[in-house]
């Protein structure tokens, strides 16, 4: 009897033990390149390089906790996991999560916020200055002999314009837009805003997105994907651009109508574009973008947000995510 009782007792604090344990999965561990420790509770923790979308029910069956950069979960995936309590993005963006399903689940879901606002603006600027001092131009006329055939010391095949003085305007007004204000007034620029449902900043000069196109010598994305925001940019804006413009878009691909873009650089309807993103990633063939061989385009691969420094602080403020929901207290939430 005593015995017995010694065996189902233990078997009963065995089931507490299972169900007081997190289990962890990180579904895409391979999109981070940093350092990441363990939470600081009980827990069981598994990773996969990259889980293929017929995989992540599965890997997920047992999973209280679901760490995600990019593989999705919708609608039919939350259904199939009843044990899932939190969804920690690896990521600010959250358009391959199915919000709503969480809510109604019950599924807490927390993102990765103001880890990039050195490296998204450092890189936009590389793409701008780029595009405006024409480094692809000139490099590639080196290379082909043509400084070296020069009759003075420098040749002028490629008009150059200067940041200072000139005008941005900035789509999206959150620490990424804020950040890139930032640098662009250090670089003596006006900055301009684009209005949206909720812009009620002293410090910012909100205009009409007509506007902004109108008057920017530069335009640069930095507002999540959304029903509103897909296609935002289509040919009748970039047909407001002036001429001499560029876009910059380091936020969603598919902000931007990019067949209409490729239309608008071969028509010359504005003088360039510096993309990091793309409608579909990882790329597909047959995306215009990919195709597209201009020197007045640049296309970067996702990569602005990717610093050594920006990638350490993402992991560690992934954890600290996960470690707040589990005590209780969680931050950054979305559901």
């Amino acid at each position: 009897m005593a015995t017995g009782a010694r065996r189902r007792g233990a078997a009963r604090r065995q089931c507490d033990v299972a169900y007081l344990t997190e289990h962890l999965v990180f579904l895409d561990r391979s999109t981070l390149r940093a350092t990441l420790r363990r939470p600081d509770f009980e827990h069981t923790w598994q990773e996969f390089a990259a889980t293929s979308p017929d995989q992540t029910v599965e890997r997920l069956r047992d999973a209280t906790i679901a760490l995600t950069n990019k593989v999705r979960l919708g609608v039919a995936e939350l259904a199939q996991l009843p044990r899932l309590k939190m969804i920690a993005l690896a990521a600010t963006g959250h358009d391959i999560i199915d919000l709503a399903a969480c809510r109604e689940r019950g599924i807490a879901v927390a993102n990765i916020r103001h880890y990039a606002t050195h490296s998204v603006p450092e890189h936009v600027f590389a793409l701008i200055l780029a595009l405006r001092r024409r480094m692809l131009e000139y490099r590639a006329d080196v290379e082909r002999g043509r400084w070296q055939q020069a009759e003075q010391f420098c040749f002028f095949d490629h008009p150059i314009r200067d940041m200072h003085g000139s005008t941005m305007g900035i789509v999206g007004a959150g620490s990424l837009g804020r950040a890139t204000a930032a640098v662009a007034r250090a670089f003596g620029m006006r900055v301009l805003f684009a209005e949206h449902a909720t812009s009620a900043a002293a410090d910012l000069d909100f205009v009409p997105l007509e506007r902004l196109l109108a008057e920017s010598d530069v335009v640069s994305l930095h507002c999540p994907l959304t029903n509103l925001t897909r296609n935002l940019i289509g040919l009748d804006q970039l047909r407001q651009m002036k001429p001499g413009a560029v876009l910059i878009n380091t936020a969603r691909g598919g902000l931007v109508d990019e067949a209409a873009l490729v239309t608008a650089l071969q028509q010359g309807l504005i003088a360039g574009a510096g993309f990091d993103v793309l409608s579909t990633e990882p790329s597909t063939a047959g995306n215009p973008l990919l195709e597209l061989r201009l020197p007045n385009f640049i296309l970067t691969p996702h990569v602005a947000w990717a610093s050594d420094g920006a990638m350490q602080c993402l992991a560690d403020q992934l954890i600290d995510n996960i470690e707040c929901f589990v005590r209780g207290a969680p931050q950054h939430l979305l559901s």
